[in-house]
């Protein structure tokens, strides 16, 4: 009698259970909501209500536009150095719930460590720096964060000694991001990475190594230093490890003016460039 009143209460409990909600997805192992599953259980019906009510919000501004992303969104489109190919196969969906096969989807990325916006370290243009470890995990988040300036180049040429003295920036400032012609030109919405792009001349950049307490420089473009002279300049910025060169910025949402910067590259050990996001706080 026992045995068989202990047989009841197990039906009438497994009843219980498999009535008290939809079946799982089928991608996913069935269990109940307290069981071992590795992520849980997902109710079929519940995650295709979620999906087709929820519409994601791109944004590049937050908090009523106080925050303001300064980072360019990856894309198959975006350009990159030297090349007409853009960023293709970037990204690849290497396992997908799509066919219930696996309980999870996990992308693969493929990139070169400069892509998009992105810091240099000195191991980039320098190989004993390279061999010594100087590499994006040893850059100086003190650095990396703090009050910016956003200044505007003058359009018509690249960013020269006689640039750099013209825009008068005061002594004390740390982090300057320069806004220049290609911005206004959209360059880093283009496909073709285009080589009259405005960047630095080498003269410009010992102006500001020279004349300047300058330890972050932002560009808006793939290169700090202007096509005819990259190497020149990122040598002469990254000769001394006191400058970090943020690169590939979205400058396109804010004005000239001071701001809090955030740009956080990842910790990648041995890489001497890394991809970052960047916010300013206005």
């Amino acid at each position: 009698m026992e045995l068989l009143l202990l047989l009841l209460l197990l039906l009438t409990a497994a009843a219980v259970a498999s009535g008290s909600g939809e079946p799982a997805h089928p991608g996913y192992t069935h269990t109940d909501e307290e069981g071992p599953s590795s992520c849980g259980v997902v109710k079929e019906e519940a995650a295709a209500a979620a999906a087709a009510a929820a519409v994601p919000e791109r944004r590049e501004e937050f908090d009523g536009g106080r925050i303001v992303d300064i980072s360019h969104y990856y894309r198959e489109e975006m350009p990159a150095f030297e090349s007409a190919e853009g960023t293709a196969g970037f990204l690849r969906l290497a396992r997908s719930m799509r066919n219930g096969s696996d309980i999870a989807n996990f992308s693969e990325l493929r990139l070169t460590a400069h892509s998009g916006t992105h810091v240099d370290a000195p191991g980039h243009v320098f190989e004993h720096y390279f061999d010594a470890g100087f590499d994006v995990d040893t850059l100086d988040l003190a650095v990396l964060n703090g009050p910016a300036m956003l200044v505007d180049v003058p359009r018509d040429s690249n960013i020269t000694a006689g640039v750099m003295e013209s825009l008068h920036i005061p002594k004390g400032v740390r982090r300057v991001l320069f806004r220049t012609l290609n911005t206004d030109r959209k360059l880093m919405w283009k496909k073709e990475f285009d080589p009259s792009y405005v960047g630095f001349m080498k003269d410009g950049a010992q102006w500001l190594i020279d004349n300047t307490d300058i330890q972050l420089v932002g560009v808006d473009y793939l290169s700090v230093g202007a096509y005819d002279e990259c190497i020149p300049a990122h040598l002469v910025f990254l000769e001394k490890r006191e400058v970090i060169l943020v690169e590939a910025l979205n400058l396109e949402h804010v004005t000239a003016g001071i701001y809090t910067l955030h740009c956080l590259p990842l910790r990648l050990r041995g890489a001497e460039g890394s991809p970052a996001r960047c916010i300013l706080i206005k």
